[in-house]
């Protein structure tokens, strides 16, 4: 599955430690268009990196995927 551009669900719903995020807050990374601005670049987290969009936790929908996203941040 591709990315939603603008979604940026993945950029607020979960913390990111590495960049002393807590979830549900946005990134200080993530532009107003919800696109990060560090996206390619050596300084963005590997848990960043690492996430690929799936179509069970990206669902349909933008809030379909915070839904998602929320969920699974609470239970982990």
């Amino acid at each position: 599955m591709e990315c939603r551009l603008g979604c940026g669900a993945c950029c607020i719903a979960p913390s990111i430690s590495s960049l002393g995020k807590p979830a549900n807050v946005r990134c200080k990374h993530l532009d107003e268009n919800n696109l990060c601005k560090i996206f390619g670049q050596p300084q963005r987290p590997r848990v960043c990196h690492e996430f690929k969009a799936d179509k069970d936790i990206c669902g349909k929908t933008n809030a379909q995927a915070m839904d998602n996203l929320i969920y699974l941040e609470k239970v982990t």
